[in-house]
């Protein structure tokens, strides 16, 4: 019999895997006075939920155990119910495609959306194209849910990208994507907006957004070297995107991917030996996350800075050499070649969180299956005769989950459509650009509104003191 903790975390990660919606943040009643409905309050309390009456209602033992909105959970099987579940969850990116709309922004302009394809960012795209848009969307082969692409199509929306496609045939149909011809790109690691480069395909182009880290970093460099011809957003950027994406996003989703597929193989996050590759937002989301499933979480960094604000949230740090050897080794770098061969044969599992192609140094012909009562387990091969590694060295929450949860890619893609009506606005030089503070502001306004949350408003004697630029300290006393 499985203990209460345990029981508990299952029931949390069912929650998460059918709904596709965050815990952290969200008001969840637990009902009941045994262990395992006081585990589950412990627990939630750890990833940031708050405990109180709300839309989702925690029954450990009832015959519906969990309840969203007083109905036990909707069914999200096909690609169209999980498209439209996502929809009716993502108000605040809803609302400024609705502004697009109402000012006429977008009408006739072509949009290239260049993402993982799943039911966000299907939603994505029906925003810009009921705002008015002419909108097509192109996935790569590893970023493809094939039934989206089918619903999406049904519903009007190119989309190009096909699972069977590999190397030079890639490549072409990323560049057929490209000929289509757009007015922006929005693209997700910068792939497309090089390849443009690349290929001279940059006729009619008058922006691209880039919501990555890792497509950020060679868009400097190119704009530093006098390559990058066209302006570009950096909504990666924006606190509204990497504050949420980056940290409560991809640390549940990682997180709990990892723990579904080592459940599935019998084995469990507690108590085990974690390294965290990088602490950067996606490295501190994934860390807590660990620390809150009862991982032993420990942490390399090559950057001074981040290493000592790991230390100072309680991680050890230290060498990768040294820390994984029998360890889960999430990588968080987004950056190819950070898990080398040696660790992938010293560690005991190994997950990319957030990744890159070739960000695991893998042999891909030296993996093998992982059997268990004679069936192979999903998203799990041994490399070699060494670590168990997940998703074949992709990122674990888009093969073995759904992507990030809901909530915060509507954060995400609110900042991306922000940045539509930026490009389209005054127009920008070439290079990378800051996404505007004030805009910014405007959809954490929206979030807090969306999410029936309150924000305090500074007094006047507050407002008075900040026009001063005097120093009180000094200031002659009146009367």
């Amino acid at each position: 019999m499985p203990d209460a903790l345990l029981i508990a975390e299952r029931l949390v990660r069912r929650f998460a895997r059918d709904t596709n919606l965050l815990v952290a943040g969200r008001t969840i009643d637990v009902i009941g006075t045994d262990d395992v409905a006081d585990e589950l309050r412990a627990l939630l309390s750890r990833l940031g939920a708050r405990i109180g009456e709300g839309a989702v209602v925690f029954a450990p033992g009832a015959a519906t155990e969990i309840l969203l909105d007083g109905a036990p959970l909707p069914e999200r099987v096909s690609a169209d119910q999980r498209i439209d579940f996502a929809g009716s969850h993502m108000p605040v990116s809803r609302g400024i495609a609705e502004s697009l709309r109402a000012a006429g922004t977008v009408r006739g302009i072509r949009i290239g959306i260049a993402m993982v394809l799943e039911p966000k960012t299907a939603q994505l795209a029906l925003q810009l194209r009921d705002a008015g848009a002419d909108v097509a969307v192109y996935a790569h082969p590893d970023e493809i849910d094939p039934e989206v692409a089918a619903a999406l199509r049904a519903r009007g929306i190119p989309v190009d990208g096909d699972p069977a496609l590999s190397g030079s045939a890639e490549r072409e149909a990323a560049i057929d994507f490209l000929r289509r011809g757009h007015d922006l790109l929005l693209d997700d690691g910068s792939h497309l907006i090089r390849l443009a480069h690349e290929e001279g395909l940059l006729a009619g182009l008058r922006g691209a957004a880039e919501e990555t880290t890792s497509g950020l970093t060679p868009l400097r460099r190119m704009a530093a070297e006098g390559v990058l011809r066209i302006p570009v957003i950096a909504v990666n950027d924006a606190p509204m995107k990497t504050a949420f994406d980056n940290r409560y996003g991809t640390g549940q989703s990682c997180v709990f991917a990892v723990a579904d597929v080592l459940d599935a193989a019998g084995l469990s996050l507690r108590d085990q030996p974690a390294v965290v590759v990088g602490y950067g937002p996606v490295g501190e989301g994934v860390a807590a996350h660990l620390r809150a499933l009862g991982a032993t979480v420990s942490v390399t960094e090559t950057d001074p800075v981040r290493a000592l604000r790991a230390a100072h949230d309680g991680y050890e740090t230290g060498r990768l050499r040294t820390l994984a050897p029998g360890a889960l080794v999430v990588s968080a770098t987004g950056a190819p070649h950070t898990i080398d061969a040696e660790t992938l044969r010293a560690a005991r599992v190994v997950a990319v969180a957030g990744g890159v192609p070739g960000e695991v140094d893998v042999d891909l012909a030296g993996l093998h299956p992982v059997e268990l009562s004679g069936a192979a387990l999903p998203h799990l091969e041994r490399a070699g005769d060494g670590a168990l590694l997940m998703a074949r060295g992709g990122c674990v929450n888009l093969a073995a989950a759904e992507g990030n949860p809901i909530e915060i890619m509507d954060l995400s893609f609110a900042v991306q459509l922000s940045a539509v009506a930026q490009l389209l606005g005054t127009p920008l030089p070439a290079g990378v650009h800051p996404f505007p503070a004030e805009a910014d502001e405007a959809v954490a306004r929206a979030a807090l509104a969306a999410r029936d949350e309150s924000l305090d408003v500074r007094s006047d004697a507050q407002l008075r003191a900040q026009d001063d630029w005097r120093s009180p300290r000094y200031r002659e006393a009146t009367a």
